[in-house]
């Protein structure tokens, strides 16, 4: 292929190389066009998967740290796979690998869609009977008690043959396997992506086409949540069901939207962006500049320190194994031994692990604190919070440009801006609502306040003229609409006209007031103050977003300017390891647990056994999750101090080897590679598998997982064949070399 090359772009040769130029641009574009649209695939899907979390929840009875289990399930599928890809994927057809990836994706995100074809239809609790006459009379107590111990544990349904197919199956554990598949499939798209581009874009117009593509990636978690909150609208199962029979609505706690419909769309829009790999080449012309210089431009920037690997790597020859092993266990103890990087990696550890846990249940906690409907919540986080997000990435990277700011000045802004969006995140404390007024719940049936987590609680004197159970959710709003029950049954109703959504219930025993003491259907609105407190924690969520944002671009630069040149690549991708290893996986299975501790009413399956939780108890509920968030970021902030003065003796001490050696070069070159490096980093916003973490995406200092969350730091040897400055080749060793640039550098 090297001679191919001369003859195009030999300087004496302007025919040949007019000739090679247009198809080699005209390929790379369609390449640039194909990797944005995966780019903007992948994230879209992990941000929906984020946004399914409480319709998942609810729809397969589980609580909410199998909901984690299921979340980080994605960056499990990327481990397992990751080394393999980042060794072997640069030296096989990258566009074709990619494709393949693309395909795994989309058959991924389908099995995650398959368990509501497998299912059967929803039967949410009710008490509500259907009458053919909607004038005739009903009563909500049964003839007999369904539930002779109204504490104990057993169900009231017996269990049937289909129920015992139903239980004998866990429903959810295919979504599982869908989203480690997806984790699976996107594991080459990011790094044998960016290599691609890197390998044969212009040495000048690399970093710019790495910056777009990635910066498109930025609008797949806005359709995400937007496309979350658009199916979560729907009923699961319209088109199946006469509408008018469903007497719930999408804010109440058993609502269940057409989650499978938007894992259908984002799996047909996977599927499509792997069609344009099929036709590309393995390999394109290499660039003009490249060719003639034959040196990369990590090897022109950081000769002095990277000379001696140029023995090391060359650019077409298959390390073998027994070679790589060597060379990656001497370079992983010079890494960890490096006291700024591995500061720097136990920081970024414990915010991603406050950052993924608090951004892959923001939805639910805006459900559950505010009373919003799940659409609603998804609709804010797509149209609102991410833009924000995405805004402060971008300003940060301009900020460092326009400041030249220095390696300690990074620093200095990445913290300035954490401890900002830290204190401001402390102001949710105070934008807190009461529980729901419950009778035997949150407040007794004389209307006096007081938690219970006792089932026994629910039953008073009003309700002992009617056997009910204890393990129903119908809720009833009585009377004034002070107090919500959680059923006509133990309102004390007596009877009901009226169908569906329309049912009124009467002679209410247990309904307070004057009137004829009736209930309607659903939770009382009996927190107006609530409502006029969400708009300023909307407000102050984007602001601290934004804010905790704008240090994302300075950190990321701290990472790379804290090692040496030659271990750039090696860091990237153990610090990428690290993260999705012990933030991604764990943190939102933890979270999820802790919040399940906040439930005070749980749902129970048709089949027995404890379902998805109904209410929580507002208040735990805000300090378990804020509490948790806030007080991971507060012991990072510790780990900082002695990372400042580690960061200040690195710096004086490369300082003193830079006077030593004549290090004149030394801080234009830092200034060109982060020139260089601003666009690229731009793109690390949340996708989604984010977080984001898909979210997966995390982004160091933004609100993402990403979801797909799935925006990461490129992995190690994907990020060694994104950047030929990673492992720089030998000096060419022919007669075009040109020796007076060689001396130059």
């Amino acid at each position: 292929m090297e001679p191919r090359a001369k003859a195009r772009w030999s300087p004496g040769n302007s025919p040949s190389s007019a000739r090679g130029v247009w198809p080699r641009c005209s390929e790379l574009k369609m390449f640039l066009a194909a990797l944005s649209f995966s780019y903007f695939a992948k994230a879209l899907s992990g941000s929906y998967m984020k946004s399914t979390i409480t319709q998942l929840e609810r729809r397969f009875d589980i609580p909410t740290y199998l909901i984690g289990v299921i979340d980080g399930s994605f960056e499990i599928g990327n481990l397992l796979v990751m080394a393999f890809v980042s060794y072997f994927g640069a030296k096989l057809h990258r566009p074709k690998i990619i494709a393949v990836g693309c395909v795994l994706m989309s058959l991924g995100t389908f099995l995650c869609a398959m368990p509501h074809f497998l299912i059967g239809r929803y039967k949410f609790e009710t008490s509500v009977r259907s009458s053919v006459n909607s004038t005739n009379i009903l009563s909500p107590c049964p003839a007999s008690s369904p539930d002779p111990l109204p504490a104990g544990d057993s169900a009231h349904v017996m269990p049937s043959a289909g129920c015992e197919r139903e239980s004998s199956l866990s429903m959810w554990f295919y979504v599982f396997l869908g989203n480690v598949l997806r984790g699976i499939g996107e594991t080459p798209v990011q790094p044998l992506g960016i290599s691609y581009i890197d390998d044969f874009a212009q040495e000048d117009n690399a970093a710019f086409y790495i910056g777009c593509v990635q910066t498109v990636s930025i609008i797949g978690p806005v359709f995400g949540y937007l496309l979350g909150s658009l199916c979560a609208k729907l009923y699961v199962d319209i088109g199946f069901v006469d509408m008018d029979s469903v007497t719930i609505t999408p804010s109440d706690a058993r609502w269940v939207g057409a989650w499978w419909l938007g894992y259908i769309v984002a799996g047909i829009i996977t599927l499509l962006s792997a069609i344009p790999f099929w036709f590309l080449p393995k390999s394109l012309p290499a660039p003009a500049a490249r060719h003639h210089s034959r040196r990369s431009p990590g090897q022109a920037r950081f000769v002095k320190g990277s000379s001696h690997l140029g023995q090391k790597y060359r650019p077409g020859e298959a390390a073998s194994l027994l070679e790589m092993a060597k060379e990656f266990i001497p370079s992983l103890k010079s890494l960890m031994g490096n006291p700024v990087y591995f500061t720097y990696l136990c920081v970024t550890v414990i915010q991603f692990n406050s950052l993924i846990g608090m951004v892959t249940y923001k939805p639910k906690y805006i459900e559950q604190h505010y009373g919003q409907s799940a659409s609603k919540a998804n609709f804010l986080m797509g149209a609102v919070n991410i833009p924000a997000v995405a805004l402060g990435m971008f300003l940060g990277g301009v900020v460092m440009k326009k400041l030249k700011l220095s390696i300690m000045g990074a620093a200095k802004l990445a913290f300035g801006t954490s401890l900002l969006g830290y204190f401001l995140s402390l102001f949710f404390f105070a934008m807190g609502c009461e529980n729901s007024r419950v009778a035997g719940i949150t407040v007794s049936y004389q209307g006096v306040d007081g938690i219970s987590y006792h089932e026994r609680s629910l039953f008073a004197d009003c309700n002992a003229g009617c056997p009910c159970s204890g393990k129903d959710w119908d809720p009833v709003c009585g009377g004034a609409g002070a107090i919500t029950y959680v059923s006509p049954c133990l309102a004390g109703c007596q009877s009901q006209r009226g169908s569906g959504r329309s049912t009124v219930f009467e002679d209410c025993r247990c309904v307070r007031g004057p009137g004829n003491h009736s209930a309607a259907l659903g939770h009382c609105p009996d927190r107006e103050g609530c409502g006029q407190i969400f708009p300023y924690f909307l407000a102050l969520s984007v602001v601290s977003s934004f804010v905790i944002s704008l240090g994302g671009t300075p950190g990321y630069m701290l990472l790379i300017r804290s090692i040496q040149p030659e271990l750039k690549s090696l860091a990237l991708g153990v610090h990428t390891l690290t993260i999705r290893t012990l933030a991604g996986i764990p943190a939102p299975i933890y979270f999820g647990a802790i919040i399940d501790t906040t439930c005070l009413k749980w749902g129970h399956k048709r089949c027995g056994g404890r379902g998805a939780c109904r209410i929580y108890n507002t208040t735990a509920y805000r300090i378990a999750y804020l509490g948790l968030s806030l007080g991971l970021r507060t012991f990072s902030f510790f780990l900082c101090v002695p990372g400042f003065l580690l960061l200040q003796k690195h710096l004086q001490k490369e300082e003193g080897a830079a006077l030593t050696n004549g290090g004149s070069e030394v801080e234009p070159l830092k200034k060109e590679e982060a020139g260089s490096l601003h666009c690229e980093r731009l793109a690390h916003a949340p996708d989604g598998d984010a977080y984001a973490p898909d979210g997966d995406a995390h982004t160091p200092g933004g609100y993402v997982h990403t979801p797909d969350g799935d925006a990461h730091a490129p992995d190690r040897d994907g990020h060694a064949a994104q950047t030929a400055e990673h492992q720089p080749p030998p000096p060419a060793r022919n007669s075009d070399r040109d020796p007076d640039r060689e001396t130059r550098l």
